[in-house]
């Protein structure tokens, strides 16, 4: 066995305690840090993006109503109504009317609109321009183009389309269009398209005050992908790479990441129902994960200062423990030797040197008492021998065979010159159950043996019980040379009459012995119908058994006490052949008793012929 010294082992365990205590304290402040800051950074997000979609939402609703507004006018649903190729004047009127009546308020009210204009279905047209330099103006083809791409990308029930879209050259990125389909008055249907262009640096300002740190950013796409807002002005109007689309569709409120763009980031998005958009929020995942990296860092460093001032202390402490117990240690090598030697103690005072103190005061007392212990040990070992001498003295004297066959056979002549065959018959069977049982070896007999003591001690229990009784015996011919214990099976047979059958044998009582072999256990069971053992006193059995010691002999329900006992066979198998071996008991009330002696098998015998019932 490899020795270790107290001080190293005290160190080991004051090392593992303090790397177990810090590593728990560090991976658990570390995971549950990391796990809330990711929950404030994701509800940071939601918030983020909350806000951002509500105040668009706003922000698109009142321009709506702007345009609600404007279909209130009278005249402009009669210029829509109106046939191609207007009058000029006709033209030039309503032109003036729709202009003085709504369209000059509006610009006022909302200086960030660029553009107003009406397109109706039959090729007539008006626009009106907001502080906008260079105003175009159409033929009759772009106006046609004009129509056809607004009523492709706008519904026929009058809902409100969002378009990143502008009539003007080289504004398209720079202009938001909300256009609607709209009727005249002489017909339900739609018969026109209204539209309001509004400058969408206005609308950015909303999204500036959003704080994502340095490399953080918040833009919006549309349900085809295109960039409406984006930080970088050059993205506005660009197409989504198809993955991240995909991804913030899939996604919906909930956080992902993405390194499409060469650079790992963490998404949250938000759908508007409103307008259809996607408002997005994006920061690189090192940015959202500093704050944990800062906490894992601190935690090592803290740790690691940590664990070398406790190392230090470890090491005091074992220094102080190991000294005084190194100096008794040279002191009991001293007393191993003979040499009964007082060890100095130290100036101070503690269980150690107080451990010392005693180890001096052993040393002394036994420097005294070692002579007369050994001349006591001589003495009770001469003690001892006397009693082994007196209690085989006292076996031997306990019984006489010889003397007690005599007497038996005396008992048999005087039986035959009486003629009764009943008391010869018994005795014969009396002298042959003693003259097994008093033999010493323990193994050596075998299944056929015990079998022939059980079929004797049934001529005996004949004339006892006075009536005849059978017992079912099914025991293979070849298992009859097994080796087992003697006087193992008779007891159970005997327990089984005792017990079973308390109130007298009946006609449909039955006792059956059985016997069997498994891989590595031979086996011989003892059962009856009889009326089986209560569960309480079944446990009771096994805890008894489960303690592997002889009974003294066992109580009955009566007071009686009984002779070998179930607890004693068992005990005896296992003192034969081991304590995996014994007894095992089955038994259920009113429905009979299993008992089953386990023992190893000596491979398969031959079979016997010698007719033993």
């Amino acid at each position: 066995m490899k020795r270790r010294s107290l001080y190293r082992k005290l160190y080991i365990y004051f090392f593992i305690v303090i790397v177990v205590s810090l590593a728990s304290v560090g991976i658990f402040s570390y995971r549950t840090s990391t796990k809330e800051l990711d929950i404030l950074v994701q509800n940071q997000m939601t918030q983020i993006v909350t806000n951002a979609v509500n105040h668009t939402d706003l922000y698109l609703k009142a321009y709506s109503r702007s345009i609600v507004s404007l279909l209130t006018i009278r005249e402009l649903k009669q210029f829509i109504d109106r046939p191609r190729n207007l009058h000029e004047y006709e033209f030039y009127e309503y032109r003036k009317q729709i202009k003085e009546i709504g369209v000059d308020s509006l610009f006022i009210r909302n200086p960030e609109i660029a553009a107003i204009y009406v397109i109706s279905f039959n090729g007539n047209a008006v626009y009106y321009y907001n502080e906008v330099p260079d105003q175009p103006t159409f033929t009759a083809a772009e106006t046609q183009a004009q129509l056809d791409y607004f009523r492709e990308n706008t519904s026929e029930n009058g809902q409100l389309g969002i378009l990143n879209h502008s009539i003007m050259s080289n504004q398209s990125n720079q202009m938001l269009t909300l256009v609607r389909q709209t009727r005249g008055l002489s017909d339900p249907s739609p018969q026109g398209v209204l539209a309001i262009e509004i400058r969408s640096a206005d609308l950015s300002a909303l999204w500036k005050g959003v704080e994502l740190g340095p490399n953080g950013y918040f833009f919006i796409m549309d349900d085809k992908g295109r960039t409406v807002y984006h930080p970088q002005t050059d993205q506005v109007g660009t197409t989504m790479n198809n993955d991240l689309r995909q991804k913030i569709i899939e996604a919906g409120p909930s956080m992902f990441t993405d390194n499409s763009g060469g650079e790992q980031r963490v998404y949250m998005s938000m759908k508007s129902d409103y307008s259809g958009w996607s408002l997005v929020v994006s920061m690189p995942l090192d940015e959202q994960r500093k704050p944990v990296e800062n906490i894992r860092s601190t935690t090592l460093i803290v740790g690691l200062f940590t664990l070398l001032f406790a190392l230090g202390l470890a090491y005091q402490f074992g220094r102080s423990i190991t000294g005084p117990i190194k100096i008794l240690k040279q002191g009991m090598r001293e007393t191993e030797k003979g040499n009964w030697a007082i060890i100095p103690l130290p100036k101070y005072s503690d269980e150690i040197v107080e451990l010392m103190m005693r180890y001096n005061l052993m040393v002394n007392r036994l420097s005294e008492l070692v002579e007369k212990a050994y001349q006591a040990d001589l003495k009770n070992q001469e003690i001892q021998l006397e009693r082994q001498r007196a209690e085989f003295q006292s076996l031997q004297l306990q019984i006489n065979p010889h003397f007690l066959y005599n007497t038996l056979e005396v008992i048999v002549c005087y039986a035959s010159i009486r003629e009764s065959e009943e008391i010869s018959e018994i005795v014969k069977a009396l002298a042959y159950m003693l003259r097994y049982s008093v033999q010493t070896n323990l193994e050596e007999i075998t299944v056929a043996n015990e079998l022939k003591h059980v079929m004797y001690f049934l001529v005996v229990l004949r004339h006892r019980i006075n009536r005849e009784f059978e017992i079912d015996v099914a025991v293979s011919p070849k298992l009859l040379l097994q080796k087992m214990v003697r006087l193992t099976l008779q007891p159970l047979v005997e327990n089984a009459f005792q017990h079973a059958f308390p109130d007298g044998l009946e006609d449909y009582h039955m006792i059956r012995i059985d016997g069997g072999m498994d891989e590595k256990i031979f086996w011989i069971s003892v059962e009856d119908n009889g009326i089986g053992i209560a569960g309480d006193k079944l446990i009771r059995l096994q805890e008894q058994l489960n303690t592997n010691r002889l009974a003294d002999g066992e109580i009955d329900e009566k007071g009686r006490k009984g002779g070998i006992g179930i607890l004693n066979v068992h005990r005896r198998i296992q003192m034969v052949f081991g304590d995996q071996y014994g007894l095992r008991i089955e038994s259920e009330l009113e429905r009979g008793t299993k008992i089953i002696m386990e023992m190893p098998h000596t491979g398969m015998a031959r079979s016997v012929s010698q007719d033993w019932r």
